[in-house]
């Protein structure tokens, strides 16, 4: 059963990274799968430090340990590959929140454990929000789809929280934004910025009070 576990997580993690990869240059080996991720990971790095227009392609490779030929293999330009790691980290966002739900759930208890593990990977990936902020003028559809994509998954959790009775009715596409809105911003303030002192929050103590605020807006009294 574990092993078929770690096989479907295989897949999923292959598939991923095929679908980030210019279209019909999708690595065809998983030593081509592991040089793909090598570049996602070094161009987080470099457009994280230096924003998209000084980082370049040269240094994205040599962060990488990879020849400057082997990015032409997945990426026809510097754009495409912004396009790929905006695309990368919005589906690595999802699947943190998605392994930290737990069957059982209640939905308020999902709303907390989605945000807390956002705020941790936040905190391990700041790079996030200088990325996606970029992407506005980089690449707007990419910025728009990635909110957009976020927005529609809390919005269907809070819809179906609705559904069971465990948060008030009529719930939808606004009170979702305005929940993501709120996540991105705690996540900015008490992440990226850091508390008190300049230490970075802890994900579950900052999680735990917008929860109880959030409970306030959306529990069912």
């Amino acid at each position: 059963m574990a092993n078929s576990s770690r096989s479907a997580q295989g897949k999923k993690s292959r598939a991923r990274i095929d679908n980030v990869a210019a279209e019909g240059k999708a690595p065809r080996t998983e030593r081509g799968r592991r040089t793909l991720r090598k570049l996602l990971d070094a161009s987080a790095v470099e457009f994280g430090e230096k924003g998209f227009h000084e980082a370049s392609v040269s240094s994205i490779t040599r962060r990488a340990g990879v020849a400057l030929g082997s990015f032409y293999t997945y990426f026809d330009s510097k754009d495409a590959l912004f396009r790929a790691l905006v695309q990368d980290m919005s589906e690595n966002v999802r699947t943190s929140a998605r392994s930290a739900l737990k069957e059982g759930m209640g939905a308020m208890e999902i709303e907390r454990a989605a945000l807390a593990a956002f705020l941790a990977f936040a905190r391990e990936h700041k790079e996030i929000y200088r990325i996606i902020d970029e992407a506005e003028f980089v690449d707007p559809e990419s910025y728009r789809n990635h909110y957009e994509t976020i927005a529609g998954r809390i919005s269907a959790r809070i819809e179906a929280g609705a559904a069971a009775g465990e948060l008030r009715e009529g719930l939808g596409e606004i009170e979702a934004w305005a929940i993501m809105g709120m996540n991105v911003f705690v996540g900015l303030r008490y992440v990226v910025w850091g508390s008190e002192g300049g230490s970075p929050g802890d994900p579950e103590e900052v999680a735990a009070a917008v929860n109880r605020l959030l409970a306030e807006g959306i529990g069912r009294h």
